[in-house]
């Protein structure tokens, strides 16, 4: 399969809610990242609509190698009425919206943040100083959209552009990233997987997900996208990891197709995230640099779903 169309087999209504079913834990999600190497910030967001469960999460971390991890994470906002993606809780106020579907997407987040010590202190109680963070970004297509075979969902590489606010601190953005959206039954807590995307110096863009059950594989999805070419897509990936201190990755790698890459953690953003009966589930993210098997550089995020207890 491959595609070069901007929305590929998708309609514009998919960038926008959906009906849901009766699973309760049918959710919708959106997520989008950013990574500005010249500047050394890299962040994303991810609103999960929970219609079931009354509830939706949402989620912003702004971090870099030279700065602290700073977070909202907050599983208790109020669903947006309506179709509105727009969420307001306590110290929090996001949107998001598609201005132009499958081209231009933007973000808008004003917000009480917290800085936190270490990037593992987010496995806990969230305890750090109080910081002020905001949002002004965009998300612009760079190339194809990919749909999951099988499943509601979508992959979009972006170039990023706006304004991050931390504090005091003003920082103009123009990076690169990534989008998705999926809607359906989503279970955290009995599967792993592992998730990465990123683009590389020469323009190529990629992305690769591989869920496990008991070490074995039950599904992987990816693709490749040479810089003004044809996005291939693949099922043939696979990866590895070292693991270090608080189950964080000190390196990875991934195969997806012919495309061989090393994976060196560069700052660490992570979630936990628990179930209704007792199961907990780390999300080590982490903002990536990827070096390929041919002397290809790049960045990207990571992330690892990894099952806690049950």
């Amino acid at each position: 399969m491959s595609t070069s169309d901007p929305i590929g087999v998708l309609g514009s209504g998919d960038e926008h809610r959906h009906e849901h079913d009766a699973d309760p834990l049918w959710s919708e999600s959106y997520y989008l990242d950013f990574v500005d190497e010249e500047r050394g910030v890299g962040g994303y967001v991810r609103l999960a609509l929970l219609p079931n469960q009354g509830r939706a999460w949402y989620w912003v971390c702004v971090t870099g190698p030279d700065r602290p991890m700073v977070a909202v994470i907050d599983h208790e906002v109020a669903l947006p009425r309506g179709r509105s993606t727009e969420v307001r809780a306590e110290g929090l106020w996001a949107d998001y919206t598609v201005e132009t579907p499958g081209d231009h997407v933007t973000v808008g987040v004003e917000a009480f943040a917290v800085a936190l010590d270490h990037p593992a202190d987010s496995y806990g109680h969230m305890v750090g100083q109080r910081v002020p963070l905001g949002l002004d970004l965009e998300w612009e297509t760079d190339g194809g959209t990919y749909p999951y075979p099988g499943v509601t969902r979508y992959e979009v590489p972006c170039r990023v552009h706006g304004e991050v606010l931390v504090g005091s601190e003003s920082i103009e953005i123009e990076g690169w990233g990534q989008r998705d959206h999926s809607w359906g039954a989503r279970d955290w807590w009995s599967y792993s997987w592992s998730w990465t995307a990123g683009r590389l110096d020469d323009g190529t863009r990629f992305h690769a997900t591989q869920v496990e059950l008991d070490g074995h594989q039950l599904y992987g999805t990816g693709y490749v996208q040479p810089k003004g070419g044809i996005m291939e897509a693949t099922d043939q990936v696979s990866r590895g990891e070292v693991l270090g201190d608080h189950g964080f990755p000190t390196g990875a790698t991934w195969q997806i197709a012919d495309l061989s890459l090393e994976l060196a953690p560069v700052s660490f953003a992570p979630v936990a995230i628990a179930s209704g009966d007792g199961r907990l589930s780390h999300l080590p993210r982490a903002w990536t640099r990827f070096s390929a098997a041919d002397g290809r550089t790049g960045s990207g995020w990571t992330e690892w779903n990894q099952l806690r207890s049950g």
